[in-house]
């Protein structure tokens, strides 16, 4: 029996034991298609060699070493990298061990830098509903997947959730798709409003949302009119690209195709492609300045910043995104698995949506195609989808809870990018299996 506290204490999972490219191997020899990267983070598949090799050298150079005595040239030249093709105004990085201690740095920096600016009062932060940031608690404190939240609520720190910008599900029939982008963003200017004015910190969004809802793009000029907003009130943009971010919509970084730089940019995931544990925060230059000339000093910290070989392995992952060609695949790749999903699915009685941006993309499944009724949240109808698809060799990412945290399911599919036409057609057939499937159970 395991002693691990697994994420199902009922029923311990199958256990790996190696993997390469797309494929992963259990110990009874059983294989499976990661076709969801894990969680969008296996970007450039299992056991790439030159990412294998990046680790195995520095291991030999350089372990460990403490930020408080020592920085190390991984680090170094990573940042140097990430942020000669940053966002402009992104000046600097900090680089943590993941998704939720990036974001709650964000947190705390947006906190600081009020407090230097001698701006005090501004300690509300405004997030969206169904969304999702992490897992510590202050990341969950601005997340809006309610299942996640629910046991914490009682120890979050007080954050206002406000509506989400999603099509498929929110915007009217008599609505172009600017005038809900416009609506929906005004319902940040209204929550902003309704506290005290400079109490407002910083409102925080995924560019793409990620597992929580399921691949969803922003509408046209949503994200250009919630710029706006921030701007006239004074308030940080922070942007959540832990999921959606490094490539993986098509562009390194995914606020680029909305036209937007935020005032914070979070990553991780595919940062280091699951080689290694690493998150980074990118923040402008005028928040740095306003520390730098204040206190000194960012009042944060963990043991593992900036951490020599988990640098190495994010470093040689963006020379093969950038130099490898990896990234310039992922915009046709992803074109050719919106067609396959589309033949398969977009006449089915019960796909509604079919959604995403880049090797990012997933599906709605409803009870019926015409009303959008979502399935009985009871039937757990996404679990399903995981068991069958598992039972073919396919590994998913399936959510429920789609629309308001306890209805609609949803799958959600994230390749590598080293992925192939052939192996997409294979995905996707089996994906339909499942979901056929699971129907049937």
């Amino acid at each position: 029996m395991s002693r691990i506290i697994h994420r199902d204490l009922r029923a311990p999972p199958p256990v790996a034991v190696r993997a390469k490219g797309l494929w992963i191997e259990d110990d009874q020899g059983r294989r499976y298609a990661d076709a969801c990267g894990g969680a969008a983070v296996s970007c450039l598949g299992h056991a790439h060699p030159a990412l294998v090799a990046a680790v195995r050298d520095q291991v030999g150079r350089l372990d460990y070493v403490h930020t408080g005595f020592f920085s190390n040239r991984p680090a170094e030249e990573l940042a140097r990298v990430m942020l000669t093709d940053a966002p402009a105004g992104l000046s600097h990085i900090y680089f943590v061990s993941g998704g939720s201690e990036a974001i709650e740095a964000s947190l705390k920096i947006a906190r600081q830098y009020f407090v230097e600016r001698g701006e005090p009062g501004r300690t509300r932060f405004i997030a969206r509903r169904q969304s999702y940031h992490g897992n510590t608690l202050g990341a969950l404190s601005v997340g809006g997947n309610m299942a996640r939240r629910a046991l914490y609520d009682p120890i979050l720190i007080p954050a206002s959730l406000v509506e989400p910008c999603f099509a498929y599900r929110f915007k009217r029939e008599d609505e172009t798709e600017e005038e809900y982008g416009a609506r929906a963003a005004a319902s940040l200017e209204a929550e902003i409003l309704r506290h005290p004015p400079g109490t407002v910190a910083a409102f925080l969004a995924e560019t793409v949302v990620g597992a929580t809802a399921g691949s969803v793009p922003p509408v046209p000029g949503y994200f250009r009119r919630i710029r706006e907003i921030c701007d006239r009130h004074g308030v940080l943009l922070i942007l959540d690209e832990v999921m959606s971010g490094m490539g993986r919509c098509g562009t390194l970084h995914a606020c680029t195709a909305e036209g937007i730089v935020p005032d914070i940019l979070v990553v991780a995931k595919g940062l280091g492609a699951g080689v290694q544990p690493i998150g980074a925060m990118l923040v402008s230059e005028a928040i740095v300045d306003a520390i730098r000339d204040g206190s000194g000093a960012f009042q944060h910290g963990h043991t593992y910043l900036s951490h020599p070989v988990a640098c190495a392995a994010a470093l040689a992952v963006q020379r093969e995104l950038r130099e490898g060609g990896l990234l310039e695949r992922v915009a046709p790749m992803g074109a050719v698995l919106a067609d396959l999903l589309t033949e398969r699915f977009g006449n089915h009685p019960h796909v509604g949506d079919i959604r995403g941006r880049g090797l990012f993309w997933s599906i709605e499944l409803v009870a019926d195609r015409a009303t959008r009724e979502p399935f009985d949240p009871a039937r757990k109808l996404h679990a399903r989808v995981r068991e069958a698809a598992m039972a073919r060799g396919l590994l998913v990412y399936p959510m429920g809870g789609t629309i308001d945290g306890r209805r609609g399911d949803h799958v959600t599919l994230a390749p590598p990018f080293t992925v192939t036409e052939e192996e997409l057609a294979m995905i996707v057939e089996r994906l339909g299996d499942a979901v056929e499937a699971a129907l049937e159970a």
